[in-house]
């Protein structure tokens, strides 16, 4: 029977005021230290620059790479020279119950196995260098009870699925983030902490909100920040007013630029904002996202990569004032989805993956700049709860599912990304 979509009625993009372990030739995670040592942590991340990580952990039990390598220890012995890395990004991860009964058939009617539905998108997650997830739910607690719509609270080894499918960080600012209150972020950050994921957009202190969350890739170091419109009309805790980001301009720059002083080379920013059901981006976004991506200091920008969900519908690319922004990546696990006119949307299931490819600067200090911008067309099976690689499976003869790549790759460049130099990846 068809899920309906978590939101019965369109949500107005309001802006408040105020992988196991790593793989060969992928850099380790590293969360920075707080802005008030920005200077240290830049000092810290620097001299790490050549670290490695922890040997692989049993599949079945991820370890937490959270810990900072040890340096290298040679006498005389150079940095490697920065290389291009390409960072790979999905939309929404939002278990409904009929999602959540088929990971507990996975795995054999105990527990819940995540892990095969992801499997199809699999080899292209684990091949980037770093992957970053949208986990909109909260995890509920170890043995249920879990739910779907409307209040959700998903099994917390979905955080295990995401790991092994080669996440390093994870978006959880959304409007689901306070469904379960201070104990539901608590659940889910511990699970992506136990698991290796870093994460960014919810937090359990002011300390932890206070603190940009700072991943390695070829060399770069890379911030991921995290920012939603709102949370469902639940009140952000008057005690707790950093449990999770809401989107404010000012807010959203200001934190770029504490990044960036403490080190990031890359600013890589995740907005849970749009109009659901809607393929193309509102006035909000547009106008959000103009002033993002003209905002400078020093010449360079403050945000180097825009990642958008919630409208649980694939959005377009688009380069804007030299900057890509992905307005949205669609659902990429949800159950049936019923829109607002009561009518089951098969676009509900659809998506794309998004993969950027950052070049090291042509000078020292200089701007990592995107020279090659790709997406994959993503669709969840709901018959089989999977999600499917439309480019493999395509290539592979299954050509009915080739009307539904059609359709997602003319999302994608509906707002000339084409001539902007984006691109379907290869199969």
């Amino acid at each position: 029977m068809p899920h309906r979509s978590p939101h019965p009625r369109p949500c107005r993009a309001l802006w408040p005021a105020p992988r196991s372990a790593p793989r060969p030739g992928r850099r380790p995670v590293l969360r920075s230290a707080s802005r008030r040592a920005a200077l240290a942590t830049a000092a810290l991340l620097g001299a790490t620059a050549a670290c490695t990580g922890a040997p692989a952990p049993a599949p079945s039990a991820p370890a937490t790479s959270s810990a900072p390598p040890a340096a290298h220890s040679g006498v005389g012995r150079a940095a490697p020279a920065p290389r291009p890395f390409t960072l790979a990004a999905t939309g929404d991860v939002l278990p409904h119950d009929s999602v959540i009964r088929a990971a507990q058939a996975d795995a054999g009617g105990s527990g819940h196995d995540f892990r095969p539905m992801l499997a199809g998108v699999a080899p292209v997650i684990s091949g980037a260098d770093l992957a970053i997830c949208h986990m909109e739910t909260v995890y509920g607690e170890d043995g249920g009870p879990f739910t779907g719509y409307p209040s959700f609270k998903s099994p917390p080894q979905v955080a295990d699925a995401l790991r092994a499918t080669g996440y390093d960080s994870c978006s959880t600012a959304s409007n689901h983030t306070l469904d379960a209150g201070a104990d539901g972020i608590s659940r889910t950050l511990g699970h992506l902490d136990r698991v290796g994921i870093k994460h960014a957009g919810s937090s359990r202190s002011a300390e932890e909100a206070a603190t940009p969350t700072v991943l390695r890739a070829g060399g770069a170091r890379v911030a991921h920040l995290a920012y939603t419109y709102g949370t469902n009309g639940i009140p952000v805790p008057a005690d707790r007013p950093w449990a999770v980001n809401l989107i404010d301009e000012s807010r959203v720059l200001s934190d770029a630029r504490a990044a960036r002083e403490a080190g990031a080379d890359v600013v890589v920013v995740s907005l849970h904002w749009g109009t659901e059901w809607q393929t193309a981006p509102d006035r909000q976004q547009l106008e959000l996202g103009e002033a993002l991506t003209a905002s400078t200091t020093g010449g360079r920008p403050d945000i180097d990569l825009i990642l958008g969900t919630h409208a649980h519908v694939p959005q377009a690319y688009e380069k804007v004032n030299g900057t890509w922004i992905v307005y949205g990546m669609g659902d990429q696990i949800a159950g049936a989805m019923i829109n607002h006119s009561g009518v089951h949307d098969p676009r509900g299931n659809e998506g794309t993956i998004a993969r950027f490819t950052f070049t090291p600067p042509r000078v020292p200090g200089g701007l990592w700049e995107v020279t090659r911008a790709e997406f994959v067309p993503q669709w969840y099976d709901t018959a089989a709860n999977r999600v499917v690689d439309l480019n493999a499976a395509v290539a592979s003869g299954d050509t009915a599912l080739a009307a539904v790549r059609e359709r997602i790759t003319g999302v994608a460049l509906s707002r000339g990304a084409a001539a902007q130099g984006l691109v379907r990846a290869a199969p």
